[in-house]
């Protein structure tokens, strides 16, 4: 009963240390206010009208007219029926936004330890190194919620996994269960991807120690328990998963229909995302160092250098204002590795590179393996076309590896292992049988391997230009010498960070070494290393995420500000669409105020992403017109924008003399360069066979117009002396729209490579379009059913905890 109470009060405080842990670092939460991220906001323009159709029907549309010219919303925050997983999710989320997601990686990683047997104190350093690693931290100023949310609930998903190869069968198959429900709620594939990754390494090395220890039959059944557990965890996210699926195959994660780029030349046939698109965020193999020195390549695409700079010396000798060289020098390009741009470096920490190096002498057995091995497969797979060969490899033959890009992003498996290894080496120093004269070898190779490494740094300093890829555009600004100065300070940079974390390694390894020569004890050397992992990581993350992120609440609820020329389209009630030049095709500030044909997304709609590469790039206004454009929104010399009337729109929709059939959908979109498109379509009778008919009588009484509009259901009233085809400026969609002529269901078909065709009868008649995707509806049987089957488990493992002990004082 004592021992309950005080595994009970020891877990109860670590939980709210790590509540006030990340309250304090995103102490302005407490004001009420929030975190301005770009990502989020650019989501916000996105879902507008979604969420405004919510709160007005009270009904969710999975279908937003406003971006890209109408795509689901199933990656926009849909909310689908039975989905107890995210109301859970949710619960365990309680804490104001960014805290809450911190506070998940403290927590999802102080259970992994535990699971792997390691003293709640060394847990509590190992979950603030997690929650604390640079990359962790930037991705929440950048506003990649989902991606945080992904990484956090890893730990716990991987917990699971130990727990069943620990013989805790049930327990361990609850627990894999859950976390991978909460895991696929959080909607970040890629992240999940790649774990599933270092879980291959895991149970390649842990059947090969079945093989050498005669454990193959625990082995296969505890592949078994975890592959039950998985399924039911997938399962449970039934709805969203096969929803994704759907769209994803539609979008341009999917294959292309086309066979050739915009200049005529043959595209690569990948069937997923390019390989140039695929690796553009690829990690300079000398970069990775930044994994113990920060600023080894500069930092971040834009860095506040500050007064002691050598650029801001030289600004203010070339006569500039105090005040406006700090400004001027505040978002300067420090970075110069070879990605396109970071907000940050992956710094991993001093102490807890050193302390893996200690761990990979100090450690042994099969922990040691698939964490190495795990943590050199994700550097490896990182530097992308920086080792394209391996690269290439996983590309083409490896099950949806094309499906993702920016390879980079794979370091979160090593920034995962890294710190397990590290507190699994301080386990073997202060709690583990291990002889003394072992752990004083480690620790001098260990340190010898780390200040060898610092060494080498200084020694081939002189080998790097420290010249950014974007340096010469500072000429353009009349400060010649700008960019020299600029080159300065990183060397600069690169100097002071390497002696920093030099420091911080010698700090930790003398303290280790007095508790081996029992100068110091346990209890201080814990509370002292745990210091220096927050001090050192800490001071590192407010570099880039601090206190100056945050904004007030209102600004992120109405993240775009309205323009005059917004105001002036908002005084047409009509329904159409604009096109903001100003802002071009990756942004959502259009779909926040209007129905837009741009928006922004890392899976856009296919279609609409071939017609700007094919045209409207070109300046081809005729897909203007079928888009029904309204206003084009342009920019004058002074940098105020204004809007521009199309008088020559098609309108909603409207009745074509002709279909035009072509054989493949090279030809249909080619087709549009040159195609009347108010009275011709084209359509793909490769697809659409049983299209005969194509010339149709319009006369000058025919006309079709929408008279209702929901964003999930159109209305038309039609009236034509003749039958004849009518076109609709909408986004063909097959999988959930649904075409209805006075109220019976009739079959539609795609013309002018991506809108809407519907053959209509003579005479008057109401036709509609309601969005009623059939996978939500088969997708939340499975969803509840899954659900239901996981609760009745947890509670029969509660139970079966329960009685069991019963049992055996019984007996």
């Amino acid at each position: 009963m004592k021992q309950g109470l005080k595994f009970f009060f020891i877990h109860f405080f670590v939980i709210v240390f790590f509540i006030i842990g990340a309250l304090a670092y995103f102490s302005p939460v407490l004001q009420g206010k929030v975190m301005y991220q770009h990502d989020i906001a650019q989501y916000t323009g996105m879902a507008k009208e979604q969420n405004d159709f919510r709160k007005s029907k009270d009904q969710e549309p999975y279908w937003t007219n406003s971006a890209f010219g109408g795509m689901p919303t199933y990656q926009l925050g849909a909310n689908y029926p039975h989905n107890y997983i995210k109301q859970l999710d949710r619960l365990i989320r309680f804490l104001p936004r960014p805290a809450d997601y911190l506070f998940l990686y403290f927590i999802g990683f102080y259970i992994l330890l535990c699971c792997l047997k390691v003293d709640y104190r060394l847990a509590i350093v190992g979950a603030l190194a997690f929650g604390f690693s640079t990359y962790l931290i930037i991705i929440l100023g950048a506003g990649h919620n989902a991606k945080a949310h992904a990484i956090a609930y890893l730990p716990v998903l991987l917990a699971g996994i130990v727990l069943v190869f620990r013989k805790k069968y049930l327990w361990g198959f609850v627990l894999t269960a859950l976390a991978m429900a909460l895991e696929i709620t959080a909607n970040h594939y890629q992240m999940t991807y790649y774990f599933m990754l270092l879980v291959l390494v895991l149970g390649m090395v842990y059947f090969i120690y079945a093989i050498k220890e005669r454990q193959i039959k625990h082995f296969f059944i505890s592949v078994g328990i975890l592959l039950l557990a998985v399924t039911l965890g997938i399962s449970a996210n039934a709805t969203g998963l096969m929803a994704t699926k759907e769209y994803a195959d539609w979008s341009t994660r999917g294959k292309s229909e086309l066979t050739i780029n915009p200049d005529g030349s043959a595209k690569e046939d990948t069937g997923g995302l390019s390989k140039e698109y695929i690796t553009n965020w690829s990690y300079g193999i000398t970069e990775s160092l930044n994994l113990f020195v920060p600023r080894l390549f500069g930092g971040a695409s834009q860095e506040n250098l500050g007064e002691d700079s050598k650029s801001f010396n030289y600004l203010i000798d070339k006569g500039l204002p105090r005040s406006s060289a700090l400004n001027f020098v505040s978002g300067l390009p420090l970075y110069w590795g070879d990605q396109p741009g970071t907000s940050g470096p992956a710094y991993l920490g001093a102490v807890i590179f050193f302390l893996f190096v200690l761990g990979l002498f100090l450690v042994k057995g099969r922990h040691k393996w698939w964490l190495l091995i795990g943590s050199l497969v994700s550097l490896l797979l990182s530097w992308g076309k920086n080792f394209s060969s391996l690269t290439d490899f996983m590309i083409d033959y490896f099950p949806l590896y094309d499906k993702f890009r920016a390879v980079s992003s794979i370091q979160i498996v090593l920034e995962l292992c890294v710190p397990i290894l590290a507190m699994l080496a301080l386990k073997k120093l202060f709690m583990d049988k291990v002889p003394q004269a072992d752990k004083i070898k480690s620790l001098t190779l260990a340190a010898g391997t780390v200040f060898g490494l610092g060494v080498l740094l200084f020694v081939f300093k002189g080998a790097f230009n420290f010249v950014g890829a974007n340096d010469d555009n500072l000429r353009m600004t009349g400060l010649e010498e700008l960019p020299e100065m600029l080159r300065l300070d990183r060397k600069s940079v690169y100097t002071s960070d390497l002696l920093r974390s030099l420091g911080y390694v010698l700090v930790t390894s003398v303290l280790i070494w007095f508790y081996l020569k029992e100068k110091l004890k346990m209890n201080f050397i814990i509370i002292a290393i745990g210091v220096l992992v927050v001090v050192d990581l800490v001071g590192v993350d407010l570099r880039y995420v601090n206190n100056d992120n945050f904004v007030s609440k209102r600004k992120m609820l109405e993240p775009f500000q309205e323009t005059d020329a917004d105001k002036l389209i908002a005084k047409d009630d009509g329904v159409f669409r604009v096109f903001d030049q100003t802002d071009g095709f990756d942004s959502a500030k259009t779909a926040y105020f209007h129905q837009s044909i741009t928006g922004y997304h890392a899976a856009k709609p296919a279609g609409m992403q071939d017609l700007f590469n094919f045209h409207v790039y070109n300046g081809n206004l005729t897909v203007l017109n079928m888009l029904n454009v309204k206003y084009v929104i342009r920019q004058d010399q002074e940098g105020n924008s204004f809007p521009i009337e199309n008088p020559n729109t098609n309108g909603n929709a409207w009745f074509v003399k002709q279909l035009r059939p072509v054989e493949n959908a090279d030809a249909e979109i080619m087709a549009l360069d040159s195609l009347d498109t108010k009275n011709v379509a084209v359509v793909n009778t490769s697809t659409f066979k049983d299209i005969t008919q194509l010339q149709f009588q319009v006369d000058s009484t025919a006309s079709i117009s929408l008279i209702d509009y929901e964003p999930n259901h159109l209305t038309y009233a039609s009236k034509n002396s003749n039958e004849g085809v009518a076109v609709f400026s909408e986004m063909y969609y097959k999988n959930g729209w649904n075409a209805y002529i006075d109220g019976v269901k009739r079959d539609y078909f795609k013309v002018d490579y991506v809108l809407r065709a519907l053959t209509v009868p003579s005479g008057a008649h109401k036709i509609e379009f309601k969005f009623e995707p059939q996978v939500v509806v088969q997708g939340s049987k499975i969803t509840l059913a899954s659900t239901i089957l996981l609760g009745l488990v947890i509670v029969g493992g509660l139970g079966f905890s329960f009685w069991k002990p019963k049992k055996e004082e019984e007996n």
